[in-house]
């Protein structure tokens, strides 16, 4: 990739899209120099991250798991996509459906996950959403985080990016540490480590 074209980024998302709005603030500010937002890609056509998308004229497509008979059919549909669009990085932002070996394998450093925890603590099979906030209340620890980290088969295990902690306040809910951490970490992490994958893919 020549130093003069950005690196086109697809996000993957599923539900809101706060993460998505992260990232398109950010590079609004100027912030992901090196990355260009060039498609999202959600996994539920009712996903309000898609009006998100709309509302900042970024392209965007629903491909839909129950639509294909099988895992390996659907990762076929979602490189079609890709390659369609020209992608070179993909950030799974809040993204629910889980991409097996055949998909991860064939975007080796080029797949990216935010994750509301400091890995290796409350991460991994069934730890998503407000899951991972009330383990970490439920264990009493007295910092959490969230992590970016490259995308691999296994569930939040590739190699580490960025990590930010945050604190736990006495009195927390799980909704309430939940939108601690990601105004204090997600939202400030997830472009940082997009801006350093981004610049490396284009070397």
């Amino acid at each position: 990739m020549s130093l003069n074209k950005k690196t086109r980024i697809a996000v993957f998302v599923s539900g809101g899209g706060t993460n998505l709005q992260a990232l398109i603030d950010a590079a609004k500010r100027g912030e992901i120099p090196s990355g260009e937002l060039a498609l999202v890609l959600a996994s539920n056509d009712k996903a309000y991250a898609l009006t998100r998308a709309a509302e900042n004229n970024i392209p965007s497509v629903v491909v839909k798991r129950k639509d294909y008979a099988d895992q390996i059919a659907y990762e076929e549909a979602v490189k079609a996509v890709l390659a369609e669009n020209g992608i070179d990085m993909i950030v799974l932002a809040g993204f629910m459906t889980i991409l097996s070996e055949n998909f991860t394998s064939a975007y080796p450093k080029r797949i990216v996950n935010v994750h509301p925890s400091l890995i290796p603590s409350f991460c991994g099979a069934g730890f998503y959403g407000l899951h991972v906030h009330e383990a970490a209340l439920e264990y009493g620890v007295k910092v959490t985080g969230a992590t970016v980290h490259y995308v691999n088969e296994i569930p939040d295990g590739g190699e580490i990016i960025l990590q930010k902690a945050v604190e736990i306040l006495e009195g927390d809910t799980a909704e309430v540490l939940q939108k601690r951490v990601m105004e204090h970490a997600e939202w400030i992490l997830l472009p940082k480590a997009v801006e350093l994958v981004a610049k490396k893919l284009q070397a």
